[in-house]
């Protein structure tokens, strides 16, 4: 939950908040955001690393949460701070604040996610460990959309600038408080074995011959594409298409609140169904509702709200399962290689979330400049259409590349089962 303060922020409002409160273009705004997005995607590895040989007395991962919390909130707050310079002045203070926040953010988050990896190493608790985390995070993530609109007015008036940096104050220090809670309730259970001996670059080359991770690595990149075109494009979709903005009020909660149910569902649809199996089947209802979003006219808000719901409930389980797959990746490499590295696991993941939602805040921002977006104005029809494409038929091609790529995802419940068979009798005989 704590990290959707952040997180959800910044997927939903960020690039809104760059083009029609601090007042860059929307090229300027697309492009920087795409490099950070890059140059913050390489420093994933290099935490991850860190992490795995962080050895304290409350574990590897853990005091991370502690750490990091304080100047996470104050990065996000500089972030939010619109200064009085000119259009080049604030392009280089939304650069350097942007990049300050997300190092931070990957410093506590990648830890925190390698948590999940090394509190149990049974695969179905996992799956449940994840689900449970992830309804906290969909929750988050409808607070957020839901709050944030309210919390600019009330804390602002009618002065949107202070009205940001004030909310994001008041998200860093929930975010803060719930960051220290995790920590103090949390315990790591799973370690690398006593004698293993292994560098940066050796993680790193036992990843790229890791297939099922690798699988994954492309399937977050497509997916996060899939979820950040459409999540990015919302506020501008009911500002400029539909006209009634105060909808992004309830459209993105509605959303949360579908895939908060659908994630709570995921242990239960593991139990009958092989997370391969289940994955194809998510990405494809995704294709099919996404796509049917470009038929939706401007004045059917019902249907609007309804294929969002529902593709909420769909995607909802998908981060669960991704995130215990790569767990299980992380056994297969200790089982296949002797050595484990659950942060760079992780890491090397978030790597390329990161990445796909760079690519899709690209393809936004080029979108936009070629077909003559300007900001707090009418749109051109052109303009019109694009926000339209981006809000259906590109996801949706995007999705089928999902589709296409776990066909090679190679790890089954079965095959998981004899991984933990014979690490256990490893660890016995040791």
């Amino acid at each position: 939950m704590g990290f959707n303060f952040y997180w959800t922020n910044i997927a939903t409002f960020l690039l809104f908040f760059y083009t029609d409160v601090f007042g860059i273009s929307a090229a300027a705004a697309a492009s920087m955001l795409f490099m950070i997005k890059i140059v913050n995607a390489f420093t994933d590895p290099l935490i991850g690393a860190l992490a795995d040989r962080t050895t304290t007395r409350y574990g590897k991962f853990r005091p991370y949460l502690v750490w990091m919390a304080v100047p996470l909130a104050a990065a996000a707050v500089l972030t939010y701070t619109t200064p009085d310079l000119d259009h080049d002045g604030k392009t280089a203070w939304a650069y350097g604040t942007y990049l300050l926040m997300m190092v931070c953010y990957t410093a506590i988050n990648i830890p925190y996610n390698a948590l999940s990896g090394v509190m149990s190493g049974d695969p179905q608790e996992r799956s449940t460990i994840n689900g449970l985390r992830f309804i906290f995070a969909f929750a988050g993530s409808t607070l957020v959309t839901a709050a944030t609109p309210f919390m600019v007015r009330l804390l602002g008036g009618s002065d949107d600038k202070q009205g940001w940096q004030l909310t994001m104050l008041a998200w860093g220090i929930a975010a803060t408080a719930l960051f220290v809670l995790t920590f103090a309730n949390t315990r790591e259970r799973i370690a690398p074995a006593a004698a293993q001996k292994s560098n940066v670059a050796q993680d790193i080359k036992d990843l790229s011959r890791n297939r099922p991770w690798l699988v994954l690595f492309f399937l977050a990149l497509v997916i996060m594409m899939t979820i950040t075109l459409r999540t990015s494009t919302a506020a501008y979709y009911f500002k400029y298409f539909v006209g009634r903005p105060e909808l992004m009020a309830s459209f993105v909660p509605a959303y949360m609140l579908a895939a908060a149910a659908g994630a709570s569902l995921t242990p239960l649809m593991t139990r009958f169904i092989d997370k391969k199996k289940l994955l194809i089947i998510l990405m494809s209802c995704t294709t099919v509702l996404s796509s049917a979003f470009f038929f939706v006219g401007k004045d059917q808000v019902w249907l609007m709200f309804a294929l969002q719901i529902a593709l909420g409930f769909v995607l909802g389980p998908k981060s669960p399962l991704a995130f215990s797959m790569y767990a299980d990746t992380a056994d297969y490499n200790e089982w296949r290689t002797g050595r484990r590295a659950t942060a760079m696991t992780f890491a090397a993941a978030t790597f390329s979330q990161k990445l796909g939602t760079a690519l899709a805040v690209a393809v936004i921002g080029s979108l936009f400049t070629a077909l003559g977006y300007v900001p707090n104005a009418a749109q051109s029809t052109g303009s019109q259409a694009g926000i339209v494409w981006l809000m259906s038929l590109i996801p949706a091609f995007f999705a089928v590349l999902a589709v296409a790529v776990m066909f090679f995802y190679n790890l089954d419940q079965q095959k998981l089962e004899q991984i933990q068979s014979e690490l256990a009798a490893r660890k016995a005989e040791v």
